[in-house]
């Protein structure tokens, strides 16, 4: 009786297998190996040198040349309204606040204008109550959660001033913020956007305190580096400033990106508009102290980077956008460090448990020079940057006391990051074009006492 191996089509692909089997065999899997490991572990310690060296001729260049610090105020030729937007789901515990805090700015000419976008809670009372007592405070109630960029896009609108600057419900703007992000707009007429400092505000836990660091060391260094380099990744989300004519020009922000700071920065960038950073127009924001928390915002932020990179893949490929290429092309890398580095981690077990040895690539993360390196490249980060950075902290805030405590990012990088940016990649590749991006409700962390 003949074999069902016998069949010719079944040889043929018996042979296919052999064949590719020789072929897989006579590859250079120990040089690939070898490669794969070096790049998991040198392009996080290069780009930590690239950021520093960005940040420091930014310092050099713009920084201490302007002047400024803690509570300074610049001097201007004018001062044109400036219409403040603040956008709110679910604020009330802390919109009072916010708002209050606004009424402050050391500016003579503002409004502002608070969104309340399908609240469940009481903001929408305590606004309408702010609003009864302040006449500077206009309140535009949306009935349905339609998320923060219709939210943003309805106030810009509404707004009766050429400037805006949108800030979260639960953050509060340095008194002399608003005259800082106006001066940009004076200076330079293709300036399209300005993007503040934001700061934290809750430091009482270990995430807490790793964060404070890496809003000035990682944060602020890099918004320094990108804007030395060219363009800048994205607009700080809690505080930016925009010229509505350049809003206009880009159809405002998209309803359907999970992240508008990030999509509008790209948007205005490909259509030749600038942003700038500006480090006295200061913020402070709650932020995640619990690892949940930290994993969701981390994996929005992964899949808002990964939905611009498709949306604007096509655009890119213009002459008039290459200055986006060097950003795009790191923003690529960056991707495929994080899959390298997550196949590696798979593949570790198994190698242990059938070549019992280790993952030499993984092998970096234990204590020994390579993993050494890594965290004094980190503190080296945080010093440069604090030297930089120190004239915008008061005396008391402790910035300096939590240095030790960035010995621990690397940590955080590498086991949260990581696996954020993986499950953001993969929710932006699901996710249906126009689909609208709502408010959802986010760990604030806890308030310092």
């Amino acid at each position: 009786m003949e074999s069902i191996t016998d069949h010719p089509w079944i040889q043929q692909l018996i042979d296919w297998r052999l064949i590719w089997q020789e072929r897989l065999e006579e590859l250079p899997w120990e040089q690939l190996d070898e490669y794969l490991s070096r790049f998991i572990f040198y392009y996080p310690l290069l780009m930590a040198y690239v950021w520093m060296l960005g940040g420091i001729i930014y310092y050099f260049r713009w920084e201490r040349r302007q002047g400024g610090g803690l509570g300074s105020l610049p001097s201007l030729p004018a001062y044109p309204p400036v219409s403040i937007l603040v956008p709110c789901y679910n604020e009330g515990e802390n919109v009072r606040e916010t708002i209050e805090y606004l009424l402050h700015q050391q500016y003579p000419n503002y409004e502002i204008i608070a969104i309340n976008d399908g609240s469940k809670d009481n903001t929408l009372a305590i606004l309408h109550e702010l609003a009864v007592k302040h006449p500077k405070i206009r309140v535009v109630n949306l009935a349905k959660n339609q998320g923060k960029a219709v939210g943003l896009r309805t106030a810009a609108l509404l707004s009766n001033s050429e400037i805006l600057i949108g800030i979260d419900g639960d953050a509060l703007l340095a008194p002399n913020a608003t005259a800082w992000m106006v001066k940009h707009f004076l200076e330079n007429p293709h300036v399209g956007a300005v993007t503040g400092n934001p700061r934290i505000r809750n430091r009482s836990t270990l995430l807490g305190k790793v964060q404070v660091g890496e809003f000035s060391a990682i944060v602020g260094m890099i918004k320094r580096a990108q804007r030395t380099y060219g363009q800048i990744f994205t607009v700080s989300g809690v505080i930016a400033g925009f010229r509505k004519t350049a809003l206009h020009d880009v159809g405002y922000w998209s309803p359907d990106m999970v992240t508008e700071d990030i999509d509008i920065s790209w948007k205005l960038q490909l259509a030749g508009w600038s942003i700038h950073f500006e480090p006295n127009a200061l913020c402070w924001v709650l932020m995640p102290e619990t690892l949940p928390g930290l994993w969701k915002q981390r994996s929005r932020w992964a899949q808002g980077g990964v939905e611009v990179m498709l949306r604007y893949f096509r655009r890119l490929w213009h002459w008039r956008s290459r200055g986006m290429w060097p950003l795009y092309l790191e923003c690529c890398v960056s991707l495929t460090w994080a899959f390298i580095v997550t196949a590696y981690i798979l593949a570790a077990p198994l190698q242990w448990l059938f070549a019992n040895q280790a993952n030499e690539a993984l092998a970096d993360l234990s204590p020994r020079w390579t993993s050494m390196l890594l965290c004094i490249t980190c503190l080296i980060q945080f010093g440069v940057s604090l030297s930089i950075d120190s004239r915008y902290e008061s005396q008391n805030s402790g910035a300096a006391r939590r240095y030790y405590w960035m010995i621990w990012y690397p940590i955080v990088y590498w086991f949260i990051q990581v696996g954020a940016t993986l499950n953001g990649c993969v929710k932006a590749l699901r996710k249906k074009r126009g689909q609208r991006a709502v408010w959802v409700t986010l760990d604030r962390g806890l308030r310092k006492k």
